[in-house]
C-alpha cells in the first residue's frame, strides 16, 4: 500500500491552524476552565505532528496522552506535611490549658514489677587461675559502638582466661575522633572494678612486645566472624592464644553472640553497668550540666526535665534519602552530602530509592518540629524543661525555630556549659556524646527519635538505674507520619493519638531480654533480679 510521506521536519498544516484556532478561543473567552482542556488537546495534536506521528497507531497516541495524565495521589504518610499541620494546630496548642504537665504523670509503673541490680551477688569472686595469654582488641565506631566492643571483650577474656589489654580505638572516618580509651573512660577504675574477675593491663609486657618486634600488627589477627559463639572462641581462638601468648582481634565490633553462657553475660553486665565510667573531665562537666538543668527546672517541675536524642544532622538526613520541605535547594544539598560521604553508593545499578516509602516505613529522621508537636500532644506543655542531645542540626536556623517556639525552656550542651568549659571537648565527638549521654541518663523522660547505639545503650542503662523501667518514649513513626499527614486534623484527636503513644511507651518500659536481644538494652534478667512485693 502506498503511503504519502511528508518532508522531514515539516509539521502538517493542520497542526498550526488548530493551535491558532485554540489560541483565538482562549483570548476571546474569559473562562479559564474552558481554556485548559483545549490547550491540552491541541498540545497533543501539535506534538503528534511535530514528531511525525500523524500516521501513527492509536497506541502511540494513547502513550503520549498518558504522559500528560495526573499521577495518582501519594499514599497517606508519604509526604512531609508537618509544617502545614503545625500551622493549623498552633493556635489551639496555645489556647489549650486543659491538662496537667505530663512530666509529672508520664509513668504509671506496675508496683508489682520491681527489679534491682544483683551483679555482685552473681559474679564469682573465687580468684583467677594463671593467665593463658593476652587478648588485644580494636574497638571501632562511635562512643557506644566502642562500648559494645569493650564489654564483649571483657566477656571473651573471661571465657579464655586471658589478660585483656586496654582496648585500642580505631580512628573512624565518620566520627574523626582520635580519643584514646583513657580520654573517654576512667582506666584505673575499669581495671580495679574487674580485678577479681578478669585481668586487665594498660599495655603488653616489654618481653612480649620484643617478641613481636614492638609492633602490635605483627601479632596474629584472628578475623572473627560477627556474633560468634562461645564454642567458636574456644575452638578457634584459644589454641592460637596458648601457642603464641597473645592474639589480636580487629575489628571487634559485634563479635560475640547476644546469648552466651551466664558467666559471660554477668561479665558483660559488670563491665557495662559498673566498671565503665567516664573519665574525670567528662564526669565533672557532665555533673555541672545536670545540676544547672535541675536548678533551672526546680521552680517549675521539681528539677525534672525531658531529654531528646535528636538525629537531624546533615549526614543522617542525607543517608535516609528522605524529603522534607526545603525544595530543590535542600535536595541538591542532600545529594552533595551523599556523594561526599558515600561516593556512588546511592546510584548503584538496581538500587531503587523511594523517599515516600521510607517515610511511610518510619525510616525518616523526625524533624525538631515533629518531635515538638508529638510532645505537646502527649501533654508536655511550654513550661517543660527540654534538653536536646545532638550533633550539628542540619539547617538549624530553620528547623530548630519551631521546636524553640513550642518549648521556650530548651537547653543544649552549648547553653548549659560555657565556651571555655566545652573547649577541651571540641573536635572530639565521642567526648561530646558522653556529655549528652549523661544528661539523657538523668532525665525524668528520655525520647528517642531514630534508633542506633546511643538510645540502645541508654534505654538499657536507664532500666538498670530505675528499677527495670526505661522511662523512655519510643514513638511508632509509621503511625506518627499518618497523624502528621492531615493538615485538617483536630487538636483533640491529635492529642488522643499522641497520648496513646505515651501510654504504649510506658507499657513497654519493662522488658525481659529475649534470645536475640542485647542485654545492653534489656538487662533483665541477666543483670538484675526481681524483688518480692513489699
Amino acid at each position: 500500500m502506498h503511503v504519502t510521506r511528508r518532508k522531514r521536519g515539516a509539521p502538517p498544516a493542520a497542526a498550526p491552524r488548530l493551535l491558532q484556532a485554540v489560541v483565538t478561543v482562549v483570548l476571546r473567552r474569559r473562562g479559564v476552565l474552558l481554556a485548559v482542556p483545549l490547550l491540552y488537546l491541541s498540545a497533543i495534536v501539535f506534538l503528534a505532528g511535530k514528531w511525525g506521528l500523524d500516521g501513527a497507531s492509536p497506541a502511540v497516541v494513547v502513550g503520549i496522552t498518558a504522559a500528560f495524565r495526573r499521577r495518582p495521589p501519594p499514599a497517606p504518610g508519604s509526604v512531609y506535611k508537618s509544617s502545614q499541620v503545625f500551622e493549623k494546630l498552633w493556635p489551639m496548642m496555645e489556647a489549650d490549658s486543659n491538662h496537667t504537665n505530663a512530666l509529672m504523670t508520664a509513668w504509671h509503673r506496675n508496683s508489682g514489677q520491681k527489679w534491682q541490680s544483683c551483679i555482685s551477688k552473681r559474679v564469682n569472686n573465687t580468684g583467677l587461675p594463671p593467665s593463658n595469654g593476652y587478648l588485644i582488641i580494636e574497638a571501632n565506631g562511635g562512643l557506644n559502638q566502642q562500648r559494645i566492643s569493650i564489654c564483649d571483650a571483657v566477656a571473651v577474656a573471661g571465657l579464655l582466661n586471658a589478660t585483656l589489654v586496654i582496648p585500642m580505638f580505631h580512628l573512624n572516618s565518620v566520627w574523626r575522633d582520635a580519643s584514646k580509651f583513657g580520654d573517654i573512660f576512667d582506666e584505673d577504675y575499669f581495671i580495679e572494678s574487674l580485678k577479681n574477675h578478669v585481668r586487665v593491663v594498660k599495655v603488653l609486657p616489654g618481653d612480649l612486645l620484643e617478641k613481636f618486634d614492638h609492633n602490635l600488627s605483627s601479632i596474629t589477627n584472628m578475623r572473627t566472624r560477627a556474633f560468634s559463639s562461645k564454642s567458636y572462641y574456644l575452638q578457634k581462638v584459644l589454641p592460637t592464644l596458648l601457642e603464641l601468648g597473645a592474639v589480636r582481634i580487629a575489628p571487634f565490633s559485634n563479635r560475640l553472640a547476644h546469648t552466651v553462657v551466664p558467666r559471660m553475660q554477668r561479665l558483660r553486665c559488670l563491665a557495662n553497668f559498673e566498671a565503665l565510667r567516664f573519665s574525670e573531665p567528662i564526669r565533672l562537666l557532665a555533673q555541672k550540666m545536670v545540676d544547672r538543668m535541675v536548678m533551672k527546672g526546680n521552680a517549675l517541675s521539681g528539677g525534672k526535665y525531658v531529654s531528646v536524642h535528636l538525629r537531624f544532622e546533615e549526614d543522617m538526613v542525607a543517608f535516609s534519602c528522605c524529603k522534607y520541605d526545603g525544595g530543590i535547594k535542600e535536595e541538591a544539598e542532600m545529594e552533595k552530602a551523599r556523594e561526599k560521604g558515600w561516593k556512588g553508593k546511592f546510584h548503584r545499578n538496581g538500587r531503587v530509592i523511594s523517599p515516600e516509602a521510607n517515610r511511610r516505613g518510619g525510616k525518616c529522621p523526625l524533624t525538631p518540629l515533629e518531635v515538638g508537636m508529638m510532645l505537646r500532644g502527649m501533654g508536655f506543655d511550654n513550661r517543660t524543661m527540654l534538653y536536646v542531645a545532638s550533633g550539628k542540626i542540619y539547617n538549624a536556623k530553620k528547623y530548630m525555630a519551631p521546636l524553640r517556639q513550642l518549648f521556650p525552656l530548651l537547653e543544649t550542651k552549648e547553653t548549659l556549659a560555657s565556651a571555655d568549659e566545652l573547649a577541651p571537648f571540641k573536635r572530639h565527638s565521642s567526648r561530646l556524646a558522653a556529655l549528652d549521654y549523661t544528661m539523657c541518663l538523668h532525665s525524668e523522660v528520655f525520647v528517642t527519635t531514630q534508633g542506633g547505639n546511643f538510645p540502645h545503650f541508654l534505654m538499657g542503662h536507664r532500666r538498670y538505674l530505675y528499677g527495670g523501667h526505661a522511662k523512655s518514649i519510643k514513638p511508632d513513626k509509621r503511625k506518627l507520619v499518618l497523624f502528621l499527614d492531615n493538615p485538617n486534623i483536630r487538636w483533640d484527636r491529635f492529642k488522643r493519638q499522641m497520648q496513646d503513644m505515651l501510654r504504649h511507651s510506658d507499657a513497654k518500659g519493662y522488658g525481659l531480654r529475649k534470645p536475640n536481644d542485647s542485654l545492653y538494652n534489656f538487662p533483665m534478667p541477666d543483670c538484675m533480679c526481681k524483688q518480692p512485693n513489699g
